[in-house]
Protein backbone atom coordinates (compact mmCIF):
# COMPACT_ATOMS: atom_id res chain seq x y z
CA UNK A 1 0.00 0.00 0.00
CA UNK A 2 1.80 2.84 -1.29
CA UNK A 3 -0.63 6.01 -0.05
CA UNK A 4 -2.80 6.51 2.46
CA UNK A 5 -6.12 4.78 2.62
CA UNK A 6 -7.58 6.83 5.09
CA UNK A 7 -6.63 10.38 4.54
CA UNK A 8 -9.82 12.26 5.97
CA UNK A 9 -8.89 11.26 9.13
CA UNK A 10 -5.70 11.68 9.00
CA UNK A 11 -5.38 14.76 6.61
CA UNK A 12 -8.23 16.57 6.75
CA UNK A 13 -9.40 19.00 3.88
CA UNK A 14 -9.35 22.57 5.54
CA UNK A 15 -10.79 25.19 3.36
CA UNK A 16 -11.88 28.03 6.07
CA UNK A 17 -8.56 30.91 6.23
CA UNK A 18 -5.78 30.56 8.02
CA UNK A 19 -5.42 33.99 8.92
CA UNK A 20 -7.73 36.39 11.07
CA UNK A 21 -9.92 38.65 9.57
CA UNK A 22 -8.87 42.10 8.56
CA UNK A 23 -5.41 40.74 8.00
CA UNK A 24 -4.84 42.97 5.06
CA UNK A 25 -7.02 45.21 5.61
CA UNK A 26 -5.61 48.55 3.62
CA UNK A 27 -3.32 46.27 1.66
CA UNK A 28 -3.59 45.64 -2.26
CA UNK A 29 -3.12 42.75 -3.80
CA UNK A 30 -3.18 41.88 -7.31
CA UNK A 31 -3.27 38.43 -8.65
CA UNK A 32 -2.66 37.68 -12.57
CA UNK A 33 -4.67 34.68 -13.49
CA UNK A 34 -7.36 35.58 -11.19
CA UNK A 35 -10.31 34.55 -12.95
CA UNK A 36 -10.38 30.80 -12.75
CA UNK A 37 -9.13 28.10 -10.60
CA UNK A 38 -6.36 28.51 -8.25
CA UNK A 39 -6.36 32.04 -8.81
CA UNK A 40 -10.03 32.74 -8.14
CA UNK A 41 -9.12 31.14 -5.02
CA UNK A 42 -6.07 33.09 -3.69
CA UNK A 43 -8.10 36.22 -4.96
CA UNK A 44 -11.24 35.16 -2.77
CA UNK A 45 -8.80 34.65 0.23
CA UNK A 46 -7.31 37.91 0.21
CA UNK A 47 -10.56 39.83 -0.44
CA UNK A 48 -12.21 37.72 2.47
CA UNK A 49 -9.04 38.80 4.86
CA UNK A 50 -9.81 42.59 4.17
CA UNK A 51 -7.45 43.40 0.95
CA UNK A 52 -8.45 45.38 -2.31
CA UNK A 53 -8.01 42.85 -4.82
CA UNK A 54 -7.07 43.62 -8.29
CA UNK A 55 -7.57 40.61 -10.74
CA UNK A 56 -6.14 40.23 -14.32
CA UNK A 57 -6.05 38.34 -17.16
CA UNK A 58 -6.73 38.81 -21.03
CA UNK A 59 -10.53 37.55 -20.68
CA UNK A 60 -12.45 40.52 -19.35
CA UNK A 61 -15.92 38.74 -19.62
CA UNK A 62 -14.78 35.97 -17.27
CA UNK A 63 -12.82 38.58 -14.98
CA UNK A 64 -15.80 40.67 -14.22
CA UNK A 65 -18.29 37.59 -13.69
CA UNK A 66 -15.49 36.80 -10.88
CA UNK A 67 -14.43 39.93 -9.31
CA UNK A 68 -18.77 40.10 -8.83
CA UNK A 69 -18.82 36.97 -7.69
CA UNK A 70 -16.08 37.56 -4.78
CA UNK A 71 -17.56 40.68 -3.79
CA UNK A 72 -20.67 39.12 -3.24
CA UNK A 73 -19.69 35.86 -1.52
CA UNK A 74 -16.84 38.16 0.75
CA UNK A 75 -18.57 41.21 1.49
CA UNK A 76 -14.89 42.77 0.03
CA UNK A 77 -13.30 44.96 -2.60
CA UNK A 78 -12.14 42.98 -6.11
CA UNK A 79 -12.09 44.28 -9.08
CA UNK A 80 -11.10 43.39 -12.91
CA UNK A 81 -8.48 44.41 -15.27
CA UNK A 82 -7.06 43.65 -18.50
CA UNK A 83 -3.85 42.34 -19.07
CA UNK A 84 -1.86 39.73 -21.45
CA UNK A 85 1.06 39.53 -19.42
CA UNK A 86 2.82 38.73 -22.72
CA UNK A 87 2.70 42.47 -23.93
CA UNK A 88 4.94 44.90 -21.82
CA UNK A 89 2.74 47.81 -22.80
CA UNK A 90 -0.06 46.02 -21.97
CA UNK A 91 1.08 45.32 -18.76
CA UNK A 92 1.93 49.26 -17.86
CA UNK A 93 -1.08 50.00 -19.06
CA UNK A 94 -2.56 47.79 -16.36
CA UNK A 95 -0.73 49.19 -13.28
CA UNK A 96 -1.00 52.51 -14.42
CA UNK A 97 -5.28 51.80 -14.41
CA UNK A 98 -4.95 49.93 -10.65
CA UNK A 99 -3.08 53.03 -9.70
CA UNK A 100 -5.54 55.38 -11.16
CA UNK A 101 -8.33 53.25 -9.34
CA UNK A 102 -6.62 52.74 -5.78
CA UNK A 103 -4.64 55.65 -5.65
CA UNK A 104 -1.34 53.24 -5.36
CA UNK A 105 0.90 50.27 -6.38
CA UNK A 106 0.28 46.47 -5.33
CA UNK A 107 1.46 45.79 -2.20
CA UNK A 108 0.87 42.03 -2.73
CA UNK A 109 1.37 40.67 -6.26
CA UNK A 110 0.65 36.80 -6.51
CA UNK A 111 2.20 35.55 -10.13
CA UNK A 112 -0.58 33.19 -11.33
CA UNK A 113 -0.94 33.35 -15.14
CA UNK A 114 0.55 30.53 -16.94
CA UNK A 115 -0.38 27.88 -19.64
CA UNK A 116 0.78 24.32 -20.50
CA UNK A 117 -0.46 21.36 -21.67
CA UNK A 118 0.65 17.93 -22.10
CA UNK A 119 2.92 16.94 -25.54
CA UNK A 120 5.05 14.94 -26.82
CA UNK A 121 8.05 17.34 -26.96
CA UNK A 122 9.11 15.88 -30.45
CA UNK A 123 5.31 17.00 -31.30
CA UNK A 124 5.82 20.63 -30.65
CA UNK A 125 6.40 23.48 -32.84
CA UNK A 126 8.43 26.43 -32.58
CA UNK A 127 5.30 28.50 -32.05
CA UNK A 128 3.39 25.87 -29.16
CA UNK A 129 6.80 26.30 -26.86
CA UNK A 130 7.38 29.77 -27.56
CA UNK A 131 3.81 30.50 -26.55
CA UNK A 132 3.87 28.84 -23.10
CA UNK A 133 7.70 30.53 -22.48
CA UNK A 134 6.22 33.58 -23.58
CA UNK A 135 3.20 33.52 -20.74
CA UNK A 136 4.73 31.92 -17.91
CA UNK A 137 8.33 33.10 -18.39
CA UNK A 138 8.35 36.24 -20.09
CA UNK A 139 5.15 36.93 -18.70
CA UNK A 140 6.02 36.53 -15.31
CA UNK A 141 9.07 38.76 -15.44
CA UNK A 142 7.29 41.44 -17.53
CA UNK A 143 4.57 41.88 -14.37
CA UNK A 144 7.52 41.35 -11.67
CA UNK A 145 9.40 44.05 -12.70
CA UNK A 146 6.93 46.21 -13.85
CA UNK A 147 5.72 46.47 -10.00
CA UNK A 148 9.52 46.31 -8.95
CA UNK A 149 10.13 49.46 -10.91
CA UNK A 150 7.32 51.13 -9.63
CA UNK A 151 8.06 50.29 -5.36
CA UNK A 152 11.77 51.35 -6.07
CA UNK A 153 10.85 54.42 -7.97
CA UNK A 154 8.00 55.48 -4.92
CA UNK A 155 10.11 53.57 -2.19
CA UNK A 156 7.14 51.36 -1.55
CA UNK A 157 7.51 47.38 -0.76
CA UNK A 158 5.76 44.69 -1.99
CA UNK A 159 5.44 40.95 -1.07
CA UNK A 160 5.69 38.76 -5.06
CA UNK A 161 4.95 34.93 -4.28
CA UNK A 162 5.30 33.33 -7.89
CA UNK A 163 2.84 29.98 -8.35
CA UNK A 164 5.47 27.18 -10.13
CA UNK A 165 5.94 23.47 -10.11
CA UNK A 166 7.88 21.13 -8.60
CA UNK A 167 8.63 19.38 -11.73
CA UNK A 168 10.86 22.73 -11.76
CA UNK A 169 13.69 21.28 -10.23
CA UNK A 170 13.28 17.46 -11.13
CA UNK A 171 12.35 18.08 -15.15
CA UNK A 172 9.20 17.66 -16.71
CA UNK A 173 8.61 15.00 -19.49
CA UNK A 174 5.45 15.81 -22.11
CA UNK A 175 5.43 19.46 -20.35
CA UNK A 176 9.08 20.71 -21.51
CA UNK A 177 7.89 24.10 -22.33
CA UNK A 178 6.39 24.54 -18.67
CA UNK A 179 9.31 22.55 -17.08
CA UNK A 180 12.07 25.17 -18.34
CA UNK A 181 9.89 28.51 -17.78
CA UNK A 182 8.85 27.44 -13.86
CA UNK A 183 12.57 26.97 -13.57
CA UNK A 184 13.41 30.62 -14.57
CA UNK A 185 10.54 32.20 -12.17
CA UNK A 186 12.54 30.20 -9.37
CA UNK A 187 15.49 31.45 -10.29
CA UNK A 188 13.95 34.37 -10.33
CA UNK A 189 12.58 33.89 -7.56
CA UNK A 190 15.80 33.69 -5.83
CA UNK A 191 18.04 36.07 -7.52
CA UNK A 192 15.76 39.23 -6.97
CA UNK A 193 15.20 38.19 -3.46
CA UNK A 194 18.93 39.33 -2.99
CA UNK A 195 18.95 42.02 -5.27
CA UNK A 196 16.21 43.65 -4.61
CA UNK A 197 15.39 43.36 -0.88
CA UNK A 198 17.54 46.54 -0.36
CA UNK A 199 14.49 47.96 -1.84
CA UNK A 200 11.72 46.30 0.31
CA UNK A 201 10.92 43.48 -1.98
CA UNK A 202 10.61 40.57 -0.87
CA UNK A 203 10.01 36.80 -3.31
CA UNK A 204 8.81 33.42 -2.60
CA UNK A 205 7.46 31.15 -4.80
CA UNK A 206 4.70 28.47 -4.21
CA UNK A 207 4.82 24.82 -5.80
CA UNK A 208 1.31 23.17 -5.73
CA UNK A 209 1.09 19.20 -6.45
CA UNK A 210 -2.15 17.80 -7.94
CA UNK A 211 -4.67 20.37 -7.39
CA UNK A 212 -7.92 19.41 -9.60
CA UNK A 213 -9.37 22.46 -11.78
CA UNK A 214 -11.02 22.30 -14.97
CA UNK A 215 -8.96 24.62 -17.10
CA UNK A 216 -5.46 23.03 -16.33
CA UNK A 217 -6.58 19.40 -15.65
CA UNK A 218 -8.15 19.54 -19.05
CA UNK A 219 -5.04 20.38 -20.59
CA UNK A 220 -2.93 17.66 -19.07
CA UNK A 221 -5.11 14.60 -19.11
CA UNK A 222 -7.11 12.85 -21.82
CA UNK A 223 -9.57 11.06 -19.51
CA UNK A 224 -12.44 12.14 -17.53
CA UNK A 225 -11.71 14.44 -14.51
CA UNK A 226 -12.87 11.67 -11.99
CA UNK A 227 -11.02 9.20 -13.14
CA UNK A 228 -7.56 11.58 -13.20
CA UNK A 229 -8.14 12.91 -9.75
CA UNK A 230 -8.76 8.84 -8.54
CA UNK A 231 -5.38 7.91 -10.24
CA UNK A 232 -3.91 11.27 -8.62
CA UNK A 233 -4.89 10.20 -5.56
CA UNK A 234 -3.15 6.63 -5.39
CA UNK A 235 0.19 8.22 -6.82
CA UNK A 236 0.37 10.43 -3.91
CA UNK A 237 1.37 9.28 -0.16
CA UNK A 238 -1.18 11.34 1.84
CA UNK A 239 -3.85 9.26 -0.53
CA UNK A 240 -6.00 12.79 -1.60
CA UNK A 241 -5.29 16.02 -4.09
CA UNK A 242 -4.80 19.52 -2.84
CA UNK A 243 -7.25 22.18 -2.92
CA UNK A 244 -7.56 25.80 -4.16
CA UNK A 245 -8.52 26.54 -0.63
CA UNK A 246 -4.78 25.25 0.38
CA UNK A 247 -2.87 26.88 -2.09
CA UNK A 248 -4.79 30.13 -1.25
CA UNK A 249 -4.22 29.97 2.57
CA UNK A 250 -0.52 29.59 1.76
CA UNK A 251 0.21 32.60 -0.69
CA UNK A 252 -1.83 34.30 1.46
CA UNK A 253 0.48 33.19 4.57
CA UNK A 254 3.50 33.78 2.71
CA UNK A 255 2.20 37.35 1.10
CA UNK A 256 1.52 38.34 4.55
CA UNK A 257 3.88 40.29 7.35
CA UNK A 258 4.00 37.62 9.48
CA UNK A 259 6.09 35.93 7.10
CA UNK A 260 8.46 38.97 6.53
CA UNK A 261 11.33 37.01 7.09
CA UNK A 262 10.65 34.62 4.37
CA UNK A 263 12.35 35.60 1.58
CA UNK A 264 13.97 33.24 -1.62
CA UNK A 265 12.36 30.53 -0.64
CA UNK A 266 10.23 27.48 -2.63
CA UNK A 267 7.58 26.11 -0.89
CA UNK A 268 6.25 22.56 -2.23
CA UNK A 269 2.63 21.54 -0.99
CA UNK A 270 2.01 18.41 -2.79
CA UNK A 271 1.54 15.73 0.11
CA UNK A 272 4.84 14.65 -0.53
CA UNK A 273 4.44 13.46 -4.06
CA UNK A 274 7.78 14.56 -5.15
CA UNK A 275 9.40 12.29 -2.20
CA UNK A 276 7.61 9.01 -3.30
CA UNK A 277 9.99 6.14 -3.88
CA UNK A 278 12.74 9.25 -2.74
CA UNK A 279 14.03 9.78 -6.07
CA UNK A 280 15.79 6.18 -6.05
CA UNK A 281 14.90 3.03 -7.86
CA UNK A 282 13.22 1.66 -4.90
CA UNK A 283 9.48 1.34 -6.45
CA UNK A 284 6.03 1.02 -5.65
CA UNK A 285 6.38 -2.98 -4.88
CA UNK A 286 8.20 -2.50 -1.87
CA UNK A 287 4.90 -1.29 -0.44
CA UNK A 288 3.06 -4.58 -0.72
CA UNK A 289 5.16 -6.45 0.58
CA UNK A 290 4.06 -8.50 3.55
CA UNK A 291 5.73 -9.82 6.60
CA UNK A 292 6.57 -13.32 4.93
CA UNK A 293 8.26 -11.42 1.74
CA UNK A 294 10.44 -9.33 4.07
CA UNK A 295 11.38 -11.90 6.32
CA UNK A 296 12.40 -13.94 3.31
CA UNK A 297 14.48 -10.96 1.69
CA UNK A 298 16.18 -10.49 4.94
CA UNK A 299 17.26 -13.96 5.39
CA UNK A 300 18.86 -13.91 1.96
CA UNK A 301 20.69 -10.66 2.11
CA UNK A 302 21.65 -12.15 5.73
CA UNK A 303 23.35 -15.20 3.40
CA UNK A 304 24.86 -12.94 1.52
CA UNK A 305 26.37 -11.04 3.90
CA UNK A 306 27.62 -13.40 6.28
CA UNK A 307 25.61 -11.50 9.25
CA UNK A 308 23.67 -12.90 11.48
CA UNK A 309 20.99 -11.59 12.73
CA UNK A 310 21.40 -9.45 16.74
Amino acid sequence: MAFCKNPEKFFPVLTSPVLRDGAFKGKLALVTGGGTGIGKAIASTFAQLGATVAIASRNMEKLTLTATDITKNTGGICEPFQMDIRNPEMVTNAFDEIHKKFGKNPEILVNNAAGNFIMATERLSANAYGTIIDIVLKGTMNVTTELGRRCIQNNTGASITSITANYARSGGPFVVPSAVSKAGIETMTKSLSTEWSKYGLRFNAVSPGPIPTKGAWGRLFAGEMADCEENMKERNPEGRVGTVEEVANLVAFVSSDHMSFLNGTIIDLDGAQQHMHHGSHMGEFLHEWDKDTWDETENVIRGRTGKEKA
